[in-house]
Formats: structure tokens, sequence, C-alpha cells
């Protein structure tokens, strides 16, 4: 029971603050302005049954599929800090305001796409995958089945309880960002814009270096 708990918070506590659903929520919210209540509810719902799925899968395959394409974990930083730092840029210098008006009317807005940004990288990014798979590629090398099932059974918790956290903060951004305000919330959301373009440099860095450390 006692390694049931420790693999659990090592993998939960691992993925918050990479993933950092709290701060993400007032994202998600300014660019899901103009959609109803049931609309950013299933986003959220989406959301985080795919972000799920992709921990899941990063942590239980994807070693085993960077080894089969012959890609090193480094340059999976690389490209996915690149693709967190766009994304961060654009959403920075975006003309998307928290206090836009909702029901202004226009166009019926397109369909959500669930995966590209608000999945990936928004909430689940090249950070918390490579963090999944570097947790996934760390079994123990000598260990009964039982013993291993459970170890597996706890990361399972872990990013069962991660994407819980991920439904919960998505779920109720509106009225987190009720409290904060208009102003507040405008804050919130380019100082969170800015700190993703500084985390996708921080990975891109860290891959360089790992990439460096390589044997050549």
């Amino acid at each position: 029971m006692n390694d049931f708990a420790n693999a659990f918070l090592l993998t939960y506590a691992t993925l918050f603050p990479i993933i950092n659903p709290v701060g993400n929520a007032p994202i998600l919210l300014s660019l899901t302005r103009g959609r109803t209540v049931h609309e950013r509810n299933t986003l959220a719902r989406r959301v985080a049954i795919g972000s799920f799925f992709l921990l899941l899968g990063s942590l239980l395959v994807g070693s085993h599929v960077l080894e089969f394409f012959g890609i090193s974990l480094p340059v999976v930083r690389i490209g996915g800090g690149l693709v967190v730092t766009a994304f961060g840029w654009r959403l920075l210098n975006s003309g998307v305001s928290p206090d836009s008006d909702a029901t202004t009317a226009g166009p019926k807005p397109k369909p959500l796409d669930t995966f590209y940004p608000f999945t990936m990288p928004l909430t689940v990014g090249p950070g918390a995958i490579s963090v999944a798979i570097a947790l996934g590629s760390q079994r123990p090398a000598v260990t009964g089945l039982p013993h291993l099932a459970m170890l597996g059974a706890a990361a399972l918790a872990g990013i069962l309880a991660m994407s819980v956290t991920i439904y919960l903060c998505y779920r109720f951004a509106e009225t987190t960002v009720a409290r904060l305000g208009t102003g507040g919330t405008n804050v919130v959301v380019r100082l969170s814009a800015f700190i993703l373009v500084c985390i996708g440099i921080q990975i891109i860095w860290t891959g360089w270096t790992g990439l460096m450390a390589l044997p050549h």
C-alpha cells in the first residue's frame, strides 16, 4: 500500500505543475468566448478525456514509439518546445480578450477542435508528455508481476486524478474568472501566455542541453 501511494503521488505531483490546469483555465475561457456554457462544459470533459489517453499512451508506449522511429527524448522536447512557444506567442499577441461580448450577432462559430490547441499543447504539452514517457521508462528492473501491476495501477490512478483535476479547473473556469473580474482576467491571460512562451523556451533549452550531452 505504501508503494502504491508513493507511485500515485509521484505521478500526480510530477504532472500537476507542468500541466498547470489552474493557470490554463483563464486561457481556455478566453479562447472560448462567444461559446455557450454547454459547449464549454463539453469541451472541458473532452479535453480531460483526451488528456487522460494522451498521458496514458505516453506512459505505456511512448518510449517504445520513440525507439521505433529512432527519435530521442531531447529531440521531442525541442520540437514540442517550438510548438508551445509558437502557441504562447500567438496567444500573447492575439486580439482575444476576456471581456469580449459573447452575445454579439455574427456568423455561427465553427465547432471546437478539442485536440488542438486545447488538449495539446495547452493542457498536455511536450513537457507533460516527456515526463510521462520518462515515468513509463523507469520500470523496476527486477520485480514480481503483482508488484509491477500494482505500480501500473498507481500510475493509472495518478493520471486519472490529474484528468479529473483538469476537468474541474476547466469546468469551473468561468466562476474563477468572475471572481478575478475583467481586468484581473486579462492580466492573468496575458501573463499566462507569457509564461507559456517562457516554458516553451525552457523546454527547447532542456532538450538542446540533453541533445548535446548524448554521445556522438
